[in-house]
């Protein structure tokens, strides 16, 4: 707010009055502005010494009203967002000289600049500002493979923003692995995204322990077995292996013993006694050992304990020892009344423990809501149970015992229940524990709950009959796990659900990037009133790269999204399509291998563009090393103290 207050005043001094704070949209974007007023690609015409009333004129609409954006002013009052303002003086704004602006007309026609130059300011006027583009974006295009070197060899020049090269050099995939292993000196937050593993093996032998802590900290599942021992061997700090070793065992990876006797021997040794994957012959010292979290967390273990062990623990001196023993021994011997009522607290003992007859026939008729919902999923309450809490007079504690494991599907047809289907959903453990059987999954999937038929659909695998019914399933989530997890979803299905979903966090691509979807034959939808249709059109094996160029101009801003995803896309699209009003759109189009090196090297030197650009694959791999030198250069001298 601070920042529009200022912004606004500055405005207000100029002689303009604020109509409004213009939100991105459908306009020709600041960004664009400022590169063309910085000569970016360039050059678009001759620029006037200074900005007479004249050009005011030509740029105001009837109300004297048009848009403004005013450097150094950010979002929030703001450089990258227009403003919409009106003058009604008679002379011209007194904008000129610092900080700098770009004005356009509202019906995008005309752009007004002026900003600080080395000698003098720069000024930019231009009217015909859509035909000009095009004619710009067209001669840029033509550049010969003696410009591109020329260009190439120029570059980086001086560096104007090395710290977002830094922040990008990482996602470029033209980048070879020595440039990446070079870069975690610099910036290692690329590895959230490196697959590579040769830069992955650098990086857990890297000497500076956060670099080696990141491949951990991403719970990247690239790791190998040997990379994760030499992680948890090199991390100086005790909990933090003790971490990493619990990751790796969830990530698959097989820890030897020397390394849980390492840990176990260490200051964090109550929170290593708590790994899943410590080996038994551990157990019998963690029963004696003198700290009750310790003896606690041989609990959990249970069922490998021996039986003079867990007498031991069930007689421990200490209340959490003791009541950790109880819930575990309980989970086969069935809890007496006198013991639960002793529990501190119950709730652990109510989801989890066998119960005597009688006390569960108390519990399941409880007058606290709050019990009998614990109740609800408790995998081993009697049958007698179920059957009370299935009528229960609280829908979520009949919810609760609808998705049971224990019931067949008859009885879970029985079970009044309310399901909001378009609530977030995850799958089932059990069934997921039953998605390789099939009889199971036939049986599953005739299911009459929609949670039950989601959690059969994330199968990786099912039988032509399972699928052909999922895929005509009446709940639309069901046809989208399938879409999303099953690679024998159909052909047609996938295409169905691609007219509603087009990607989740989880799986990005599908449907659309499914085996099975369908490729043939999409060209049809290439004038499809609905944009979704109209973005497959570029998939099918007969487009041509005049169907990338006329929907690189869609109206609809996916489907120019997609045209600048598409290696067919001309030099010239690629640089018109850096003045999109859609940021996604133009950052795709500043990563396109297909730009003239001018204008990417253009890109590398502006603000609003040199993240994305020095990720383009264009680049030559020498450039990338220089690049990667301003930008070591830059993070050191950040790092310096200040005198």
């Amino acid at each position: 707010m601070q920042r529009q207050k200022k912004l606004r005043e500055l405005l207000e001094r100029t002689g303009l009055t604020v109509v409004e704070e213009v939100r991105p949209s459908s306009l020709f974007p600041p960004e664009a502005g400022w590169r063309i007023a910085r000569g970016i690609p360039g050059p678009y015409g001759a620029a006037p010494d200074s900005l007479d009333a004249a050009w005011w004129r030509r740029l105001a609409d009837g109300n004297g009203e048009f848009l403004v954006a005013v450097l150094g002013h950010r979002i929030g009052g703001n450089d990258s967002w227009w403003t919409r303002v009106r003058h009604t003086g008679d002379g011209v704004p007194e904008l000129t000289g610092d900080p700098g602006f770009v004005a356009l007309s509202l019906d995008g026609q005309v752009l007004l600049a002026e900003i600080p130059g080395a000698d003098r300011p720069r000024v930019t006027a231009l009217d015909r500002l859509p035909e000009r583009l095009e004619e710009t974006a067209t001669a840029a295009a033509r550049e010969t493979e003696a410009e591109r070197a020329e260009v190439w060899a120029a570059v980086p020049g001086l560096p104007a923003w090395p710290l977002h090269w830094a922040e990008g050099l990482g996602s470029n995939p033209a980048a070879p692995d020595e440039l990446l292993i070079r870069l975690l000196d610099v910036a290692d937050g690329f590895l959230h995204g490196c697959d590579r593993p040769a830069v992955l093996d650098a990086a857990v032998a890297h000497p500076d322990p956060q670099v080696r802590a990141r491949p951990a900290d991403t719970f990247r599942p690239e790791l190998t077995s040997e990379q994760w021992i030499r992680m948890v061997r090199t991390e100086p700090s005790p909990g933090r292996r003790v971490l990493w070793a619990e990751r790796a065992h969830a990530r698959g990876a097989e820890l030897p013993g020397d390394l849980y006797d390492g840990l176990l021997a260490g200051p964090s040794r109550a929170e290593a006694a708590e790994l899943p994957g410590l080996p038994v012959h551990h157990l019998p010292g963690l029963v004696a050992d003198a700290d009750p979290q310790v003896r606690a967390a041989a609990c959990a273990r249970w069922e490998d304990l021996a039986a003079p062990l867990r007498a031991r623990l069930l007689a421990d001196t200490d209340d959490t020892v003791r009541t950790a023993a109880l819930l575990a021994h309980h989970i086969t011997v069935p809890m007496p009344r006198e013991v639960f009522a002793a529990l501190p607290g119950r709730r652990r003992a109510l989801e989890r423990c066998r119960f005597e007859a009688e006390l569960a026939a108390e519990l399941v008729r409880d007058e606290d809501t709050e019990v009998r919902r614990a109740l609800a999923g408790n995998p081993r309450l009697g049958a007698h149970g179920v059957t009370v809490l299935a009528e229960d007079p609280h829908n979520d504690v009949r919810s609760a015992v609808a998705v049971r494991p224990d019931l067949t599907e008859e009885q879970r047809a029985t079970i009044r229940h309310d399901f909001d289907p378009k609530s977030m959903s995850h799958t089932l453990s059990w069934v997921e524990d039953l998605h390789g059987d099939t009889d199971a999954m036939r049986r599953l999937a005739a299911s009459s709950h929609p949670l039950v038929r989601r959690s059969v659909a994330r199968a990786r695998r099912l039988p032509p009959d399972v699928v052909e019914r999922l895929a005509r399933d009446e709940d639309r989530v069901v046809c989208l796990f399938l879409a999303e997890s099953c690679d024998d979803a159909p052909a047609d299905m996938l295409l169905k659900v691609w007219r509603w979903w087009d990607g989740s966090l989880s799986h990005p691509g599908r449907p659309r990037s499914h085996p099975n979807f369908p490729r043939a034959g999409l060209l049809r939808y290439a004038d499809d009133p609905s944009g979704r249709m109209r973005r497959l059109a570029l998939d099918d094996p007969r487009s041509t790269p005049a169907d990338v160029a006329r929907l690189a101009r869609d109206p609809e801003t996916e489907v120019r999204h997609r045209a600048a995803q598409d290696p067919r896309l001309s030099p010239a699209d690629a640089v018109r399509l850096l003045d999109d009003p859609a940021a996604h759109v133009r950052a795709t189009a500043a990563r396109h291998p297909r730009l003239p090196a001018r204008v990417l090297a253009g890109l590398l030197h502006d603000r609003d563009t040199a993240c994305e650009a020095v990720t383009n694959p264009a680049i030559p791999v020498p450039v990338l090393h220089r690049l990667l030198d301003a930008a070591a250069a830059a993070v050191a001298a950040r790092q310096q103290p200040r005198s």
